[in-house]
């Protein structure tokens, strides 16, 4: 039997007395975590409970009760788990006899929870870790077999079932996994005591809710060591300031670039470091660049609209821009959101015949949510109806409620990973600026977010042509301008498919780009890094992605120096590089700006 005990490294002596000690202070820090957790909490109506727990019970009630209405069904359901048990217990017999035995079920080749060699070697582990792929396996059966459960209502159970198997994990726990088995006795428990600590300083920067260090933020400091790009903020009104950086190159293209990203997050993912620098390379092959840089709202900004946020936003930027430059006509990209709003925003020009955009360029953005993906378990009637009634009593959603949602799609790498290196093995994060910006989340105005949620991802009006804006109805046909449409292949947010089809509503020329990786790092893909690929093809008139990589032209590297390419064949004139500002709009502050500062 000892062969079923953990293995622990031979140079490291576990100390009980110090065990002991650690495991109480190990308590008495997770003590303190939990206090901070429930004091918001002490003055909660007992009725009134967390809209997102409300959705998951209710969710899963209707799966529960398709399998229950019927006793045979319920029977048969209840007979294939066990002699999925029965079957691993018999298997785990005849190798605790010294027989060679095939396991009853393997993980996923690339799933890293289970790489430890001791969730093979040792037959306690191998046997939890099966009898745990075995019960998960059967809950997404649960839910792939209810029949009589709309899609909609099935596709949130599946979604919730896998946060629930993803939390349950025997990785995630020290008694079942060999590797925080390990940490501990090696340790004597001092792990736990640093985890603790961790656990109880992240749940009070959270204000009561758990906020998931993912970075050491110690080295990280916006401009200082991200957004360091020079420039100058040169307007700000009540929901954006815009940033003009300083020209790098003696001549720059004469028409200016726009910038519009999303709100939902902070500009600077184009602006990390340096070498990661989208802007800065922007600026670097002399194009004289533009950018919004969304204000963090509050209470006082509850009802700015998506009209107000177009209006204030690209529009005013338009009109700055043109002052400063003599320029009527700007390149323009949107990220994201931000994309979703650029969009609208040139319907809404060609419906007025105003031509002030040369080009648009949409990185991971959506125009139709026929194809939205996961993010749509969190949209419908009901839910939508309790989140703006959250929203009214503050103004606001809060950031770390839209981030929570964003790691869930992902919960294994953004979520438990973190759990387990920060809180049960004790080990800090390392800084890493995407992950730094990852966490510096935003709130979003209740008006807005509402009307985007309603009018998107819940009614899909943009595409239809029925979205109203501002007392125009957008019909995104009448957009002629040429547009560089990128999506990234391994996208959670803006899924490649739904980009492709979102491709086919514009009335111009559309150059659809598919860039490897996800909704970040497709993007923020640097040409010096030699990362991923993208791939090409003209043809867009095609049913699915799948079909399209068919045609299309595989190149190793980074997009950017495509798109470079394909922007300056719209207007390749060159100019003196501008100066910053002019005497209307005299430089207010250095970039990144004082609004890019406000954490929430």
């Amino acid at each position: 039997m000892t062969d079923m005990l953990p293995e622990t490294a031979s140079a490291k002596k576990f100390d009980p007395e110090a065990f002991a000690r650690n495991l109480a202070q190990a308590m008495e820090a997770g003590g303190q975590a939990l206090a901070t957790m429930l004091k918001p909490r002490e003055t909660m109506d007992g009725n009134n409970q967390p809209t997102e727990l409300t959705e998951i019970v209710k969710t899963l009630t209707s799966v529960a009760d398709y399998w229950m209405s019927d006793q045979a069904r319920a029977a048969e359901l209840q007979n294939r788990l066990g002699k999925s048990y029965l079957d691993l217990w018999g298997s785990a017999s005849r190798r605790l006899s010294g027989d060679q035995v095939e396991p009853t079920i393997e993980p996923p080749p690339r799933d890293k929870r289970f790489a430890d060699p001791e969730w093979r070697s040792n037959q306690f582990y191998d046997f939890v870790m099966q009898a745990y792929l075995l019960t998960s396996q059967w809950a997404s059966e649960l839910v792939e077999k209810a029949d009589g459960l709309d899609p909609h209502t099935k596709k949130k159970a599946a979604f919730y079932v896998q946060q629930i198997t993803n939390a349950l994990a025997p990785s995630n726990f020290v008694p079942t996994s060999p590797e925080l088995t390990r940490s501990t006795l090696e340790s004597s428990g001092d792990n736990l005591v640093r985890g603790m600590k961790m656990l109880a300083e992240d749940i009070q920067a959270g204000r009561g809710h758990l906020k998931i260090r993912q970075s050491d933020p110690s080295n990280l400091e916006v401009g200082v060591n991200m957004a360091t790009t020079p420039g100058k903020v040169i307007f700000q009104n009540e929901i954006m300031q815009l940033i003009q950086y300083q020209p790098a190159t003696e001549t720059v293209l004469r028409t200016p670039l726009l910038i519009v990203p999303p709100w939902i997050n902070k500009f600077y993912i184009l602006d990390l470091k340096p070498e990661k620098s989208f802007i800065k390379y922007c600026v670097d092959q002399g194009v004289s660049v533009f950018v919004i840089s969304w204000v963090n709202p509050d209470r006082s900004l509850a009802d700015k609209s998506f009209a107000d946020y177009m209006k204030l936003g690209p529009l005013t930027a338009m009109d700055v821009i043109e002052k400063i430059t003599g320029e009527m006509k700007v390149h323009t990209i949107g990220y994201c959101v931000g994309g979703t709003l650029l969009a609208s925003t040139l319907a809404w020009l060609a419906d007025r015949r105003r031509q002030r955009v040369t080009s648009a360029t949409f990185l991971t953005t959506q125009v139709d949510f026929t194809h939205a993906g996961d993010l749509m378990v969190f949209v419908d009637e009901g839910q939508i109806s309790a989140l703006e009634r959250d929203m009214r009593a503050t103004g606001v959603l809060e950031g770390a409620r839209m981030a929570m949602a964003f790691n869930m799609l992902r919960s294994n790498d953004l979520i438990w990973s973190y759990v387990v290196s920060n809180y049960l093995k004790g080990k800090p994060p390392s800084a890493f600026d995407l992950l730094h910006w990852n966490s510096d989340a935003t709130r979003m105005p209740a008006a807005n977010h509402s009307y985007y949620l309603r009018n998107c991802y819940l009614d899909n009006k943009l595409s239809a042509g029925t979205m109203v804006l501002d007392g125009t109805a957008l019909d995104l046909a009448k957009v002629k301008v040429p547009i560089y449409n990128l999506a990234t292949r391994e996208d959670h947010i803006a899924p490649a498919e739904s980009v492709l089809y979102g491709s086919q509503f514009f009335g111009g020329p559309v150059k659809y780009v598919l860039s490897g990786s996800g909704h970040i790092a497709g993007v923020i893909n640097p040409p010096a890094a030699n990362k991923y690929q993208y791939w090409t093809n003209d043809n867009i008139q095609v049913g699915s992605v799948a079909e399209w990589l068919k045609g299309a032209q595989e190149h190793k590297g980074s997009w950017w120096p495509d798109w470079r390419q394909w922007v300056e064949q719209f207007d390749p004139e060159q100019v003196p590089a501008r100066a910053i500002g002019n005497d209307a709009y005299p430089p207010i502050e250095d970039a990144p700006g004082s609004y890019v500062r406000v954490r929430s």
